[in-house]
């Protein structure tokens, strides 16, 4: 166990932290304006939208990002001088520090092409591989559309109505987290502020007052944004000492994007649609690193049969912080390569029979990488057990009978089983 007194100070030192990274809001950063879009319709679509340098830099972040970057500089110092340099603490908040310091950089370079290869460095790149000889993100996107677009194509299993307005969706959606997630007081509520269809807060969930939702995309919401994005910030919060798991890098993006769409799947929430959708945002920067510009990710989305708003929103997900015929932001290979770590993770916990350590990856928004030194300083006292644990964590019996069972499934020879089977549909 660590001394009392260490403790005191690493709470101090983790609240120190959160203060420093308050102000950084990378979406709030790179999104581009409503303008931006009026005018993208007003020349009918065919002209790339005017996204250069100049137009980041006229946007106030908040801070100077020379000063954070120094000031984080400096608590990682205070961090090593009063913790001691090979204490896991340490190692763990200073990676968070140099982490907000490449943040930071990359919103200096907003417009230009190290934004890229910053944003690479922060959240991945489409053709990394997982291991040598085995298929890259991008590659793995491409083999999981085929079943999906047979699945979409034969159109037998139709998407539920858009029927509910946001302000009836938010009464929905408080009803059901409040059930779900007792002992939280989630707020959901309207805004005109975000890009996407909903976001989630510290202890919020934020609708788009313009959009209509489904029961279904109500019920991913609840599991995705409520259970995982607001759960795990709950939870990061009512740690006694490391507060600071309360907050994300961009490293604990992706297994927290990873554990919502685990959470998405095991739940049966999730719809071939919502996760076709997954793997397009993957192929749209693979195909944006391969040379294709903005409006060329905007036409193939219209091409695929969405409106032309959504198919403006999803094209500039990809061009955020970049210019329209720059190098992609990366962010969005987050949810499926988050997947394929956190569902990982779970079969060797299972292999090995340390299931029972699983919780640990809700106790804050941590990264897999991490898990170890988590491990270590939950065994250390520094770390305490999540609050809010999700059903299907909370009881692990069903996730380790539907991994167990799935891994002795997918040892079977697919290409036999089809031949098999095939027939019998025919």
């Amino acid at each position: 166990m660590i001394d009392k007194a260490l403790l005191l100070k690493t709470r101090e030192l983790s609240d120190q932290l959160i203060a420093l990274q308050t102000p950084i809001r990378i979406l709030d950063a790179i999104n581009w304006d409503k303008q931006t879009k009026e005018e993208f319709f007003r020349q009918k679509c065919q002209k790339n939208p005017l996204i250069d340098r100049a137009y980041y830099q006229q946007r106030d972040l908040g801070f100077v990002p020379s000063e954070l970057r120094q000031a984080f500089s400096t608590l990682h110092r205070n961090i090593i001088n009063q913790l001691g340099q090979l204490n896991p603490i340490t190692q763990y908040m200073g990676k968070m520090c140099s982490e907000y310091k490449t943040v930071l950089n990359m919103l200096e370079y907003r417009g230009t092409a190290e934004f890229h290869d910053l944003s690479v460095e922060l959240f991945g790149h489409p053709k990394d591989l997982f291991h040598a000889g085995e298929p890259s993100l991008s590659e793995l996107a491409n083999m999981l559309e085929q079943p999906l677009k047979s699945l979409l194509d034969a159109n037998i299993l139709p998407e539920d109505p858009k029927n509910i307005d946001a302000s009836d969706a938010v009464r929905i959606l408080s009803e059901q987290v409040n059930a779900s997630m007792q002992g939280i007081n989630v707020e959901v509520m309207l805004s005109d502020g975000i890009v996407s269809d909903a976001a989630a807060g510290a202890n919020n969930i934020k609708l788009n007052q313009d959009v209509k939702f489904s029961q279904r995309e109500l019920d991913i919401l609840e599991v995705h944004e409520g259970w995982i994005h607001v759960g795990t910030t709950q939870n990061g919060l009512a740690q006694p000492y490391l507060t600071c798991l309360s907050k994300g890098t961009p490293s604990s993006t992706v297994t927290q994007e990873g554990l919502a769409v685990l959470t998405e799947i095991i739940t049966l929430k999730s719809t071939p649609r919502r996760l076709s959708k997954l793997v397009n945002r993957i192929q749209a920067v693979t195909k944006v690193i391969d040379g294709a510009e903005f409006v060329d990710i905007y036409r193939d989305y219209v091409a695929q049969g969405l409106s032309k708003d959504d198919s403006y929103t999803l094209a500039q997900r990809v061009f955020r912080g970049s210019t329209a015929t720059g190098l992609p932001f990366t962010k969005d290979i987050a949810y499926i390569k988050g997947f394929v770590l956190v569902y990982n993770l779970i079969r060797v916990a299972i292999q090995l029979g340390r299931i029972d350590q699983l919780p640990l990856l809700l106790v804050g928004k941590i990264s897999i990488d991490d898990f170890r030194l988590i491990s270590q300083l939950h065994d250390l006292g520094v770390i305490e057990n999540p609050q809010f644990v999700p059903p299907h964590f909370k009881d692990l019996r069903g996730l380790a009978t539907w991994l167990s069972f799935g891994r002795f499934i997918g040892n079977l020879s697919f290409e036999q089983l089809e031949n098999d089977y095939k027939p019998l549909f025919l």
